[in-house]
């Protein structure tokens, strides 16, 4: 949630900024809720005082603590419903954007910063993933329908192992980077998902358990922000850096009828996920870092791609900044993301209530940041950047000791 101190103070400066994701109307209804609130509080304090006598007190005394009482009754029950739609919009307001995060609503808006590498000329007409494993039994989509539904797959034989190299592949750069690795929980409770901002404004992406009150995550994001969840940390171990590995879930409500074919985007994926915490000051540097991380993974697997400033109406509720790698897919004849890193300022960590000491003052909130290392759409770009004539996929030699196949899926 956003500094409510900061908008009560400079309201005019935070309502242009939340505007730029769409968020003005949400912030006025915020800015009149909380004056609200403020008005009753004041009033209910007032008359809390007065209940406060010294001595016995005289039967006139008595008929008018009496009076006040019912009167204070009324204004609290006021206070509650003033302070329940305060928060209410307090929840939904979204993180103000960067200011160098460029002006727009989608990923046609985005702002290209650079590119590293150039698409192979392959002399033949390339195909997509789907149509290069099609016959060699590495995705079995209509088996996955059949038990769990449209957009869950089956990865067979050199896919999984090669997919499985992959996050082999990102844990081991990132552990030699200092990455803590974590296996990280993929069941959470509300606190978790509202923690992170997935909640209240994406509830309709998530997959809940009524029976257990257990949310499935989207993303080892929610474990690893909420692994500090209400704690108050040391400002000498900041920054604190993990990588967590897990499988995430996302019901992609909003995508029907969008990529539809093969596995760039399913209900059920794997993913390796850098999450980290940092003063405030350093925040900035850290997510060019993250950044630079997911840079170096890509120019190791010798995918081309192309690195974009998400804009500001994209970002979602809690990103303040966004990059995304976009690499290119020759099968379709573009650049499509496959990692995303962001800079969450202090929105997760205000509702998560995780704060450091430095022991000159109060502790602060932290800054959170989260960034992709690996998923499954890199395997895709590797099918299709790499593919051969003959129907093989000539594999990135660094995956190799990781246990993928050399060669892989030739064609008889």
């Amino acid at each position: 949630m956003i500094d409510l101190k900061a908008a009560r103070a400079h309201p005019d400066v935070v309502r242009a900024a939340v505007a730029r994701k769409g968020g003005e109307q949400l912030f006025d209804e915020l800015i009149r809720a909380d004056e609200e609130w403020r008005q009753l509080q004041t009033q209910v304090d007032e008359l809390r005082a007065r209940t406060k006598l010294k001595g016995k007190p005289t039967p006139e005394q008595l008929e008018e603590l009496t009076r006040i009482k019912g009167e204070l009754k009324s204004l609290e029950d006021q206070l509650d419903r003033a302070e329940a739609s305060m928060q209410h919009f307090w929840d939904r307001v979204p993180n103000p954007p960067d200011a160098s995060a460029p002006d727009g609503w989608d990923e046609g808006d985005a702002e290209e910063i650079r590119r590293w590498g150039e698409p192979a000329d392959f002399g033949f007409e390339p195909r997509d993933h789907l149509d290069i494993g099609a016959g060699l039994g590495w995705y079995d989509q209509e088996r996955g329908a059949n038990v769990s539904g449209s957009r869950f797959v089956y990865r067979m034989g050199d896919a999984a192992l090669l997919e499985l190299a992959l996050y082999r592949f990102a844990l081991d750069r990132l552990v030699a980077r200092g990455f803590v690795p974590v296996l990280p929980p993929v069941l959470v409770r509300e606190k978790a998902m509202y923690g992170t901002g997935f909640l209240p404004t994406d509830d309709v992406n998530l997959y809940y358990i009524e029976r257990d009150e257990l949310y499935l995550t989207g993303t080892s994001e929610v474990a690893l922000a909420g692994l500090h969840m209400e704690e108050i940390l040391a400002a000498d171990d900041l920054p604190l850096r993990y990588a967590g590995y897990s499988t995430c879930f996302r019901r992609e409500a909003g995508a029907a009828g969008k990529d539809t074919r093969g596995i760039f985007r399913v209900h059920q994926f794997d993913k390796v996920e850098m999450f980290s915490y940092t003063r405030p000051e350093s925040s900035r540097d850290e997510h060019e870092y993250l950044l630079s991380v997911e840079e170096e993974l890509v120019q190791e697997l010798g995918i081309p791609y192309r690195v974009v400033n998400v804009a500001a109406g994209d970002l979602g509720p809690s990103a303040a900044k966004k990059y995304d790698i976009e690499a290119w897919f020759p099968g379709q004849q573009r650049y499509r993301e496959i990692t995303s890193t962001s800079n969450t300022t202090d929105y997760q960590a205000r509702r998560l209530k995780i704060r450091f000491r430095t022991g000159e003052r109060g502790p602060d909130l932290v800054h959170t940041l989260n960034g992709t290392a690996i998923t499954a759409r890199s395997l895709v770009a590797i099918i299709e950047n790499f593919q051969q004539e003959d129907g093989s996929i000539a594999v990135p030699p660094v995956l190799e000791r990781f246990g993928a196949p050399t060669r892989v899926g030739a064609a008889g």
